[in-house]
């Protein structure tokens, strides 16, 4: 990958005078794993840079053409010999109205500064056009983040196209034995930064503290605020690197702007050299230190009391100093890895989109039931398997639940730890491009920061096919269940639909319950059978109340339902004290009957079906379902038979009891067009081109409702 950084124009990218935007840029690119394919692009005079990789725009003066427009001009051209991959933008979104034609590059904008200040983003309009134009902007902090979404309510654009990428600085070990007796003010000397409100204490600090000091680094000619005292040590501009080693000798550092900061690097790098720092509330400096001191009013009187109480009490200054210097973690490496992420997600989704009709390395975690001796050979993770594998991918099964019952030990009762380490040794052997988990409770959250630390770019989704109504079963297990994960999770494939979902899943998707050509191998509608309706219950015999407080009143419906159809012939299993049948015994069962009975556990919702829906529609029964399940927005009534309540049933029931030949044909149509549209094959796609976001050429019709 390829990496084009553009610097505002004038930017000193020296270690003489250079200011925030060149020292973050030469720090994130230095600890960048882009590093020898990255290329900076700027315009100074008569300075050497900081980096190799570093290209000189050298522009003449235009009074007939903007500075601005011909510098992106001069950069366009030296850019098309690198032809890079991505554009990064500092500092200078009115830049991005020059580059209408960027080929097809991805373009990254920082903003180190408020937005609202800035030519190119001050109005809505402005800010809007950024977002339709760039593909990521990054802000400093969260406070100028908010700031650039003022009058804009869209919190799809906020989380796809922006993010908060904090300003970095090295770490480096502190002696705070060797602290002295500093107060250190760092900054422009002027009324906006608070050298005013600063000077005003300071003064009094050391009069009535005379072994104390104060150094003072900055310089301000446009507005003169002057202080004097035989322990004030004013240096002036001092170079960056000096200023750092200063710092690990102050014992409290003072930043009390008047101004909206929009982050405050002074603050961040004190903290890092173990100082104890004191700051306004003002923009984005509270988000630059966590254990700092918050001035609430800003005043002089209250910076020398929060001073003074340092002084006196040198208990709790070496424990702030200390918290802010352990605490610390916006270090270089962290920072240029969060930008290199960004960075690598461009890369994936185009190399995904490359290789999309190629073969993808899939890890598929779920229970695969092994130590019930092919019980549920069928269930939901054997179809994406198969689906997977006709896709033309590499497919490596784990099955946790197995896993964690043949490993139990006495040293580790619930096989957990064995788990764990299992998962993570496969992974680093295999590499996959992909992990699939399939209510894989047992994989921790710790195993799979690991597998992130492994594989940075790796790409993680779940699915899930247990009810989410909250008047259903185990409705808060089941919704703790996802979302315990989700941090790590880059999509969530539920058999719901996830805006009938009672609460939010970030990055959810509906899917089908997957048929599979060489499960659902019956045409039920060409023979004669024993029976007229088939219904099955897998729960075990009387359940009881369950986890929501409802009652699954499935049995009570059925034995309703059989009341009311003496002249039907049921074949029930799972209530009345028949056993649930499991493997080929249920296939067989199922070939004994005409009609099917598709009731779920709970109130109804939005898609949802038990798996049962696949086993009974595409063996070729004459299906029947709650219209509440809307899953007629898939299916006609020439396919799948839709009722409203019990007496409607029991009319649908007999009337196609009577009218066979109707019956068998709409079972026909349902089984088609279900192995047509549902199957593995689709589904399984579905989830891979969701999850590595490339296009897919099958065609998926739940995509649209």
């Amino acid at each position: 990958m390829k990496i084009s950084v553009l610097l505002p124009y004038k930017e000193n990218f020296s270690p003489n005078y250079a200011g925030a935007v060149s020292l973050f840029v030469k720090d994130t690119v230095l600890n960048s794993k882009f590093l020898k394919s990255t290329y900076v692009f700027g315009s100074m005079k008569f300075r050497k840079p900081f980096l190799k990789n570093y290209i000189n725009i050298d522009l003449n003066k235009s009074i007939l053409q903007s500075n601005s427009k011909n510098y992106i001009k001069k950069f366009i051209e030296n850019e098309k010999k690198i032809n890079s991959d991505i554009i990064e933008i500092h500092n200078r979104p009115n830049y991005i109205k020059y580059l209408n034609n960027h080929n097809n590059k991805k373009i990254i904008l920082y903003f180190h500064n408020d937005p609202l200040s800035m030519n190119g983003s001050i109005s809505v309009k402005d800010r809007l056009y950024l977002l339709n134009n760039i593909d990521k902007i990054l802000f400093n902090s969260k406070w100028s983040q908010k700031r650039f979404f003022i009058d804009i309510e869209n919190d799809e654009l906020l989380k796809q196209k922006t993010s908060v990428c904090y300003q970095s600085t090295s770490k480096t070990s502190i002696n705070f034995s060797k602290k002295e007796k500093i107060i250190s003010f760092i900054g422009k000397l002027n009324s906006a930064k608070g050298y005013d409100l600063f000077g005003n204490a300071i003064i009094k600090i050391l009069d009535k503290y005379p072994s104390w000091k104060s150094v003072v680094i900055g310089d301000e000619p446009r507005e003169k605020i002057e202080f004097k005292h035989k322990n004030l040590e004013l240096r002036g501009y001092t170079k960056h690197n000096e200023v750092l080693n200063l710092l690990k000798k102050v014992s409290i550092s003072i930043i009390c702007s008047r101004w909206e900061e929009p982050f405050g690097r002074t603050s961040l790098e004190a903290a890092s050299r173990g100082s104890a720092v004191i700051i306004s509330k003002r923009g984005g400096l509270p988000e630059t230190a966590q254990n700092a001191i918050i001035l609430k009013n800003l005043s002089s009187k209250e910076i020398f009391n929060e001073i003074e109480n340092l002084i006196l009490n040198k208990k709790k200054l070496i424990n702030l100093q200390k918290k802010n210097y352990h605490n610390f973690s916006f270090n270089h490496k962290y920072i240029s890895f969060i930008i290199d992420k960004i960075r690598s997600d461009f890369l994936d989704i185009n190399s995904f989109n490359v290789r999309k009709n190629k073969t993808i390395k899939i890890m598929h975690i779920t229970n695969f039931n092994e130590r019930f001796n092919g019980r549920l050979h069928y269930n939901t993770g054997r179809r994406l398997n198969n689906g997977f594998i006709r896709n033309g991918h590499n497919v490596l099964t784990l099955s946790d639940r197995d896993t964690s019952h043949y490993q139990k030990n006495i040293g580790d009762l619930k096989g957990n730890n064995a788990l764990q380490k299992k998962i993570v040794d496969t992974f680093n052997n295999f590499k996959p491009d992909i992990l699939v988990l399939g209510h894989a409770d047992r994989v921790s959250n710790k195993t799979l920061e690991n597998i992130k630390d492994i594989k940075k770019d790796i790409k993680i989704s779940q699915w899930f096919l247990d009810p989410l109504s909250k008047f259903g079963p185990d409705h808060k297990s089941n919704s703790k269940r996802i979302s315990e994960k989700l941090e790590f999770i880059d999509k969530t494939f539920l058999t719901t639909d996830p805006k009938s979902v009672p609460f939010k899943i970030e990055n959810s998707l509906f899917i089908p319950n997957p048929c599979d050509k060489s499960f659902e191998i019956l045409e039920n509608y060409k023979k004669d059978h024993t029976f007229d309706v088939f219904f099955a219950m897998s729960h075990g015999v009387h359940r009881g109340d369950l986890k929501s407080g409802k009652e699954d009143d499935r049995e009570k419906f059925i034995n309703r339902l059989i009341t009311l159809n003496k002249n039907l012939k049921f074949d029930v299993y799972g209530m009345n004290n028949v056993q649930p049948v499991w493997a080929d015994h249920f296939l067989n069962k199922i070939s004994n009957s005409y009609m099917g009975l598709n009731l779920s556990r709970g109130k109804p919702i939005k898609y949802y079906s038990s798996d049962r829906i696949a086993q009974l529609v595409g063996n070729g029964l004459l299906t029947f379902i709650d219209e509440n399940t809307f899953l007629s927005d898939f299916f006609t009534s020439n396919e799948i038979i839709f009722y409203q309540n019990i007496n409607d049933l029991s009319d649908k029931l007999n009337k196609f009891k009577k009218d066979k030949k109707k019956g068998k044909l709409i079972a026909k149509k349902g089984r088609e067009k279900y192995l047509k549209y549902f199957n593995s094959d689709i589904v399984s796609e579905y989830i891979l081109s969701k999850t590595l976001d490339y296009k897919s050429n099958k065609k998926f019709i739940w995509e649209k409702k």
